[in-house]
């Protein structure tokens, strides 16, 4: 979008937000490890000088956070009085329009920006709203006490544009204080252009708002990659264990444990999604009441550690790495097997089988190897 010398952007943020729970007020508070307030301001560069106003608690906290980026105009004891310091603080032979934004709707488009600007050709002011599609009722003590009809309602948004000297006459005039500047502007006679608005651009208002809006940003949600390798050699046996299964085979595999090379990877993968080291440091080898433990013991306790954390497995893929046995015919019940240790749907959980074509220990078929990957998501 190319900035317009003419064009200016209030983004009002002198309340104090009570409703939205926390310490301090909301446009303060973080999304994403990023103020509200700066998500807003940011929305808005590029489109033309930016003004903010803020409480005048705030203005040295603004000054820290956006200096040399905005002006800074304190707030009055009404939102109307806000947005009329703040145009009287523009100069009107040098603005021509001007955007008035809440500075608690962080995820505005720059397209909605763009269509508001651009009806502004033609009226005198535009503001998006998004009609009204849900049943409207009244209500009183926990009950519905009567029906509204819908026909003709809409819920107003921001960025509400206008005429810079029509909406600077308005606000001069209106008395009192106004939910919006659409209730000024049409106490001053303008006519004023609904815009489609989007259902994106969120007022942040209430405390689960902000659980919302951190999903939105995509930071609410802690996602956890990790890998595992391991390695077993064969030794004299009628079967090995892999990822949980008893396979028939001509050599059995050596390890401390039963030698579940499959499972190993698969738990270190967890560990190592975790921070968590891997089975050794939780299982030292040098502990002798691990001698020929059975693999799920590890599985299971890296599992249930991710849950302890608040994790859960989203999904896992094995792959065994050797010539002989042949896993294909056993895969499937492998997932399944691990899918009961780490308490998960089979369906997020992949067993394959690959060779070394015959190349290094594995295609010499001195023993087997298995690669583990993993995803946690704790939401």
């Amino acid at each position: 979008m190319a900035e317009n010398a003419k064009t200016a952007v209030i983004i009002v943020a002198a309340g104090r937000g009570m409703r939205a729970g926390g310490a301090e007020p909301k446009q303060w508070r973080q999304i994403g490890g990023r103020s509200l307030l700066s998500r807003t301001v940011e929305a808005f560069a590029g489109v033309g000088r930016i003004v903010v106003v803020l409480h005048p608690d705030d203005m040295a906290r603004g000054l820290a956070a956006f200096a040399g980026r905005v002006t800074l105009v304190a707030g009055g004891a009404t939102r109307a009085q806000s947005v009329r310091n703040a145009l009287e603080s523009l100069d009107p032979s040098r603005i021509d329009r001007v955007l008035i934004h809440d500075g608690a709707r962080p995820f505005v488009s720059a397209a909605l920006i763009e269509n508001v600007l651009g009806a502004l050709d033609t009226k005198p002011a535009a503001a998006p709203a998004l009609a009204v599609t849900d049943a409207l009722w009244t209500g009183a003590e926990g009950r519905v006490t009567g029906i509204r009809p819908r026909d003709g309602l809409f819920r107003a948004q921001t960025p509400q544009g206008f005429r810079f000297a029509e909406i600077l006459a308005a606000h001069r005039a209106f008395p009192g204080d106004a939910a919006d500047d659409v209730e000024v502007a049409l106490a001053a006679g303008l006519d004023v252009a609904i815009v489609e608005g989007e259902e994106e651009n969120i007022k942040i208002t209430w405390p689960g708002d902000f659980d919302r809006a951190e999903r939105k940003v995509g930071l609410g949600m802690d996602v956890r990659t990790g890998n595992g390798f391991d390695v077993h050699a064969f030794k004299a046996g009628d079967h090995v264990m892999l990822c949980g299964v008893r396979v028939p085979h001509t050599q059995a595999l050596l390890g401390h444990s039963d030698a579940d090379v499959g499972m190993h990877a698969l738990s270190d993968a967890i560990y190592g999604a975790l921070a968590e080291g891997d089975i050794g440091r939780h299982f030292p080898p040098s502990d002798p009441q691990w001698k020929g433990a059975a693999s799920e013991i590890f599985l299971a306790h890296a599992a249930e550690l991710a849950r302890s954390k608040g994790y859960r497995l989203s999904n896992a893929d094995v792959t065994l790495i050797c010539e002989r046995p042949k896993i294909g015919p056993h895969a499937i019940d492998m997932a399944g097997e691990l899918a009961r240790i780490t308490g998960v749907e089979p369906d997020r959980i992949s067993v394959k089988a690959t060779t070394s074509e015959r190349l290094g220990f594995t295609g010499r078929e001195e023993g087997i190897a298995a690669l583990a990957c993993v995803t946690l998501v704790k939401p």
